[in-house]
């Protein structure tokens, strides 16, 4: 069942001669579950794309479904509603309130949802049940980033959105966080994009999305996708 699908997508900023096409004609699906992957360079539109998908920007045109409900066309409150209970954002910089603790932290995204998972069990579930009472700057990068994990897991979404999620960290570190997040999708059947440049990420994709220059120009489905700790980079 396709969970996403994007239907002449454009997004322009600026007018006239300084407009920028910051997505072209964008057209693509995704299944409901999916681990898909969005790889391409700097600049080429992938953030742009999260960004109308999670509501946090509008389409200039096109149309965006979630679910058979119309995203591009969601009124304020529609869009506030449908960020809190169906989407959850990992960024590439955790985003972390500093004056309080890692589960803290948590607690706030879970007070946000109709339905959340309690947030001592969003911290088991990335590994972290025993640095709950710990604040960010006494956690590494990893155990950060998996606290951001946490907190979006705890909104219960049916979809995760990561922008980069693994940039900011070191290849054992990074390769660790990926399987995390392919291995909670594929327990709790969420639905996973993940921005990267890095094509060898591409490997342990269902579904691969090449973006450039605003255009997406392959889309393929991975017949035999590779564990995370198999990866090379």
């Amino acid at each position: 069942m396709e969970l996403i699908c994007f239907e002449h997508v454009y997004k322009t900023y600026g007018q006239g001669a300084g407009a920028v096409h910051a997505l072209d004609d964008v057209s693509f699906s995704v299944k409901e579950g999916e681990f898909c992957v969005l790889l391409g360079a700097s600049g080429a539109g992938k953030t742009t794309l999260l960004n109308l998908l999670g509501g946090m920007d509008r389409a200039s045109s096109g149309t965006i479904l979630f679910d058979g409900r119309e995203v591009s066309a969601m009124k304020e409150r529609e869009l506030v509603n449908y960020r809190r209970r169906d989407v959850g954002f990992v960024f590439q910089f955790y985003n972390l309130i500093p004056s309080l603790t890692a589960l803290e932290n948590v607690e706030i995204a879970a007070m946000l949802c109709d339905h959340p998972i309690p947030a001592e069990k969003a911290m088991d579930m990335v590994g972290l049940s025993e640095r709950m009472e710990n604040f960010p700057a006494q956690l590494s990068g990893g155990e950060q980033q998996r606290v951001a994990i946490a907190r979006a897991l705890a909104k219960n979404p049916r979809m995760l959105l990561c922008d980069e999620p693994t940039g900011a960290l070191d290849f054992v570190t990074g390769k660790a966080v990926l399987k995390m997040l392919y291995d909670l999708g594929r327990e709790n059947g969420t639905t996973v994009l993940m921005i990267t440049h890095n094509s060898a990420i591409a490997q342990m994709a269902d579904r691969i999305l090449r973006i450039q220059s605003g255009r997406i120009v392959a889309d393929g489905v991975n017949e035999h996708p590779k564990k995370a700790e198999e990866l090379e980079w």
